[in-house]
């Protein structure tokens, strides 16, 4: 099995396609899990297609897949960010998580 970070950016974009698809057809078929499983790969997928180091420690960037939070990178380990999401009323959440980098951005603001 091929790792992903072997993949050229012509394949990545042949799978994110494959994918695509196949949460197309999920979704046609009300498999609701299968289709956020499949849009999950995609991200990761996706995010094989960028440079983590454009994507700062200690800084907040806006998240594509959700208008009323943002993201407080605390660091980057491969294409994963980690860090803590803030809501509309600038509160942090407790809880660290890991998202793939392609759900970030435009960076907002420093700490």
């Amino acid at each position: 099995m091929t790792r992903y970070s072997d993949y050229t950016i012509e394949q990545l974009r042949e799978e994110v396609g494959k994918l695509k698809e196949k949460a197309q057809k999920a979704e046609q078929l009300g498999q609701l899990s299968k289709v956020a499983i499949n849009e999950r790969k995609m991200q990761i997928v996706m995010s094989y297609m960028l440079n983590p180091d454009e994507f700062q420690s200690g800084k907040i960037y806006n998240l594509n897949s959700d208008p009323g939070h943002t993201f407080k990178i605390n660091y980057i380990n491969g294409v994963m960010a980690w860090g803590h999401r803030i809501n509309l009323l600038n509160e942090m959440y407790d809880r660290e998580e890991a998202i793939p980098i392609a759900m970030l951005g435009d960076q907002i603001a420093d700490e």
